[in-house]
């Protein structure tokens, strides 16, 4: 008689002491122990043990990869390899070992990748920024798991990626996007896809490429039906390809003629947390720089240009109330002799502060001004600042919360449209199309990086505004107090940037761009249809696990849709 008829019959082939073999998708944790009785639900043997360390180490080193696959190392193919590493740890998984497995990836990811918050208040802060990021990426990995017992799971799957990354943009305390698949693919040949449905696609093929890529892998091993085998390669070809067909929708001809734009680096007088200590020595740092750079233009070293911009804080004076503050500026401007953008502090007698941008005249001094909307958590306002204070007194270093503006800010700068995103508002996909939509044919992205140091975060900001410039088809414009600042054109190639801790002023002739992107018009719809597809999934994983229940059928339910972790 054939095994399968023997199993069919109950007459399964003994395993180790006397016990019966596991069939394929039957729960180890269900077989009798070796006394002969039965193990509670959900607990594993030690080969099962041994199984799961294994798979967590191997969920870490996917998270690593991962990391390894972000600026400023050009290692953008690692991201797909890396996701099919964890694929592989997470197919047929139980919900809650899914949740585990993708929580130690996330560990392994965003550990490193955010170690520059750590930079200058010790490791408390960072180890718990990335722990509770590392909780969104375990939720993700349980929604995987749940979904990939499931037809074409590699789709449902990259769907519950951006679900993920859609969460962590959002919430807590306004969200922490830093990290998402799309800002490590600067170089990548998945890069123009950003253009046709902004990150959350960009993200998605990168996820899919991944999954398909385990996939394939695992359907090879076998015999599979045609159709499978077909599905597997399209998801592995199909986002590649797409990437290469979305080409034509990255340009950088100038649609609306062109202007010469200058961005002052004037750095700061010491590095960490008390950069402006010496608040003056940075304003008349960047001040300084300016003048230097009028001075250059009038001996030909340089073309004049038509606009400045200057960092975020470059002024931690308020020029306002501020006499030797608003001077030194006025005069700067003046000696240039054109519109300049400056970034300031400024301080009204009630209320938040307000990290602002001013638009200053050489002619009526400060016009318009431009209030960030986006303020960071922990760094611009202390949330829970008592409880906070248990973990570390550098919370009182910010003796006054920063308070968000409310409106977009577009500049008139030399009858140039210049919009305003700064710093860490450029990792939020609605600060940035706003701002286009608003009407800006460059957008600007004023940082200050003083206080991480010569860490890696300025390199991923950078890399993270390169698919800004792609998604919306725009110079961008990065001033930074200390570096890298840089010019990026309109389909994110760098051409110019400066060094860190190094005063520079950077001049170019940019293309303006009034025409909107297929990511422009469209904005979060893409997203929102990928989170209808990854409730789709999640949903069908359900009700797949209800009517297993109902069936009282612990073998159908541990194979089709919660295997053995």
């Amino acid at each position: 008689m054939s095994s399968s008829v023997t199993r069919a019959a109950g007459s399964e082939p003994a395993g180790p002491a006397g016990r019966p073999a596991a069939s394929p998708g039957t729960d180890a944790s269900a077989l009798p122990g070796p006394t002969g009785s039965p193990r509670p639900p959900g607990t594993p043997g030690k080969g099962t043990r041994t199984g799961f360390w294994v798979r967590a180490g191997l969920a870490a080193l996917a998270g690593v990869l991962l990391y390894l696959s972000f600026p400023p190392r050009p290692l953008w193919w690692l991201a797909p390899l890396a996701l099919a590493l964890l694929a592989g740890c997470l197919y047929g998984r139980r919900a809650r070992t899914g949740f585990a497995l993708g929580f130690l990836g996330g560990l392994g990811y965003l550990l490193p990748l955010l170690s520059w918050t750590g930079e200058e208040v010790g490791p408390v802060p960072w180890l718990a920024l990335a722990a509770v990021e590392a909780v969104f990426i375990g939720l993700t990995g349980l929604g995987i798991a749940l979904v990939s017992r499931l037809p074409a799971w590699p789709l449902l799957a990259a769907a519950v990626w951006v679900a993920g990354e859609a969460l962590r943009a959002r919430a807590p305390f306004g969200g922490f996007p830093w990290g998402r698949l799309a800002f490590g693919q600067a170089d990548g040949v998945f890069t123009p896809l950003v253009a046709l449905g902004g990150t959350p696609l960009l993200s998605f093929a990168v996820a899919l490429c991944g999954f398909g890529i385990y996939e394939a892998v695992r359907v090879g091993r076998g015999r599979p039906r045609r159709a499978t085998a077909v599905l597997a390669a399209l998801a592995v070809a199909a986002p590649v390809a797409a990437g290469l067909a979305t080409r034509p929708l990255v340009s950088d001809a100038p649609e609306d003629g062109t202007v010469v734009a200058a961005v002052i680096q004037g750095n700061v007088p010491r590095l960490g947390l008390d950069f402006n200590a010496q608040r003056r020595q940075v304003l008349d740092n960047h001040a300084a720089r300016t003048v230097q750079l009028a001075a250059d233009v009038r001996a030909g070293r340089v073309p004049k240009p038509d606009l400045v911009v200057w960092p975020e804080n470059s002024s931690d004076l308020d020029p306002y109330s501020e006499p030797d503050a608003h001077a030194a500026i006025d005069a700067a401007v003046k000696a240039i002799g054109v519109p300049v953008a400056i970034g300031a502090v400024v301080a009204p007698e009630t209320g938040p502060l307000r990290n602002t941008m001013i638009l200053w005249d050489p002619v009526e001094g400060p016009t318009e001004t431009y209030d960030k909307r986006k303020i960071q958590p922990f760094g611009e306002r202390i949330p829970m600042r008592s409880v906070v204070r248990l973990f570390s007194s550098d919370v009182d270093r910010v003796r006054r919360d920063f308070g968000p503006g409310r409106e977009p800010g577009v500049f008139d700068m030399a009858g140039s449209g210049i919009g305003m995103v700064t710093c860490f508002e450029a990792a939020f996909d609605d600060a940035v199309r706003s701002t286009v939509l608003d009407g800006a044919q460059v957008i600007a992205v004023p940082s200050n990086n003083a206080t991480f140091g010569r860490s890696q975060m300025t390199y991923q900001q950078l890399a993270m505004d390169r698919i800004r410039a792609v998604e919306h088809s725009r110079t961008v414009l990065v001033p930074v107090t200390s570096g890298v600042s840089a010019v990026i054109r309109p389909d994110g190639a760098v051409v110019s940037q400066t060094k860190m801790f190094t005063a520079d002023a950077l001049v170019a002739e940019i293309p303006l761009r009034s025409g909107r992107t297929p990511a422009t018009v469209v904005g979060p719809l893409p997203e929102y249809a990928m989170l209808l597809l990854a409730a789709g999934g999640l949903g069908l994983a359900a009700a797949r696990r209800i009517r297993a229940r109902r069936r009282g059928a612990p073998g159908l339910e541990a194979g089709a849709v919660t295997a053995a972790s």
